[in-house]
């Protein structure tokens, strides 16, 4: 039972069974997820972008297909909840600074998806020190890191001089600035959310 069940206040996706299993299909799958991003990042360094976007490529598939499991095999672990996001948001963060460096996305992109984050980060320890688990990962969260990372493959590939590079180009472009966009919506659903679980608890308290 979670802080927020023993307050009272509901829990978004209460209905889904959560357990505290280590060992489990999906868990295994993000942690190689984690594992790939090192390798990513020494990839587009050394300019090897055909492997990288194969990397990239398996990334987005894995990071669909540990939910899936996760809810088809009941795996759903708080491991995994906690393990699910924080690599997706390495390996946005380690592909951000890596196509930045290459010259491929400006930087101004790489500090508002990094501010973001930040702001989460700030609500997650406010939560914490309130005595509450992380929230559920919004699902306009997990759209905008899907949107993101088939952004980056096809932003890699626009560096191509070919009809292939400039169509890529356009909808690489149009998977950033979508992902983006969802990106931030699912910040400020997750804030307000945040607020009322601990504006809830502190009625109750009183």
């Amino acid at each position: 039972m979670t802080a927020q069940e023993r307050r009272g206040t509901p829990v978004p996706g209460a209905d889904e069974p959560v357990t505290r299993r280590v060992w489990t299909v999906p868990n295994a799958i993000s942690a190689a997820r984690l594992a790939l991003v090192p390798v990513f990042a020494v990839l587009i360094a050394q300019g090897h972008d055909g492997w990288a976007v194969l990397v990239l490529a398996v990334s987005g598939f894995s990071d669909w297909l540990d939910g899936v499991l996760a809810r088809s095999l009941h795996q759903v672990s708080r491991l995994g909840q906690m393990l699910d996001p924080a690599a997706d948001r390495l390996f946005i963060l380690v592909t951000l600074l890596g196509l930045a460096w290459r010259g491929v996305v400006p930087w101004w992109l790489v500090a508002v998806l990094v501010a973001r984050d930040v702001v989460l980060l700030v609500v997650l320890l406010v939560l914490a020190r309130a005595g509450y688990a992380p929230l559920p990962v919004h699902m306009a969260g997990k759209a905008g890191t899907f949107a993101l990372l088939y952004a980056f493959p096809l932003l890699l590939l626009s560096e191509w001089s070919s009809v292939v590079g400039h169509a890529a180009t356009v909808v690489g472009w149009a998977f950033a600035l979508w992902g983006l966009a969802l990106y931030w919506v699912a910040g400020a659903a997750y804030l307000l959310q945040a607020t009322r679980v601990l504006v809830g608890a502190r009625r109750s308290g009183a």
